[in-house]
């Protein structure tokens, strides 16, 4: 059995990590995707954080859901009730979805910077993240598209 460096074990458990918050980004997008979720957040910003906090904050994006054809066509009957726990799963699909990138990127970086990652596996590394950001420019494009 070949002996594995502190530094490859790091690097596998890190990636590890990965692949278990991917595998359940996947799970919840389907569940997301099922519910017919995916559209209760109309708008994207990357920086914010926080969901509604108050009953105002709520019906403010509620309203802005009335305004979008899955509600007109769909979803007319909808209640803040039936609204909330859809908007819970596609706040938790985004959060989740930022919560890999800050995941594989700190590491990455650290890694990276104290040399750590073997030559070959950092443009592999490196092509993993841009995927990673060019699925969250493709949900992005989903919301603004109103898909």
């Amino acid at each position: 059995m070949r002996d594995i460096s502190e530094n490859d074990r790091a690097i596998q458990r890190w990636l590890q990590v990965c692949l278990v918050l991917v595998f359940a980004m996947i799970i919840l997008g389907g569940v997301t995707r099922l519910t017919d979720s995916g559209l209760s957040m109309v708008t994207w910003h990357p920086t914010g954080m926080l969901p509604p906090l108050d009953t105002e904050q709520w019906l403010v994006e509620f309203e802005r859901y009335q305004q979008y054809p899955e509600f007109q066509k769909l979803n007319r009957d909808m209640t803040l009730d039936g609204f909330k726990s859809i908007y819970w799963f596609e706040y938790s699909h985004r959060m989740l979805g930022r919560l890999i990138g800050v995941v594989f990127l700190l590491p990455f970086v650290y890694f990276w910077l104290r040399k750590m990652i073997k030559p070959g596996l950092t443009p592999r590394l490196m092509i993993m993240f841009v995927l990673g950001g060019l699925q969250g420019l493709l949900g992005w494009y989903m919301v603004k598209s109103g898909l």
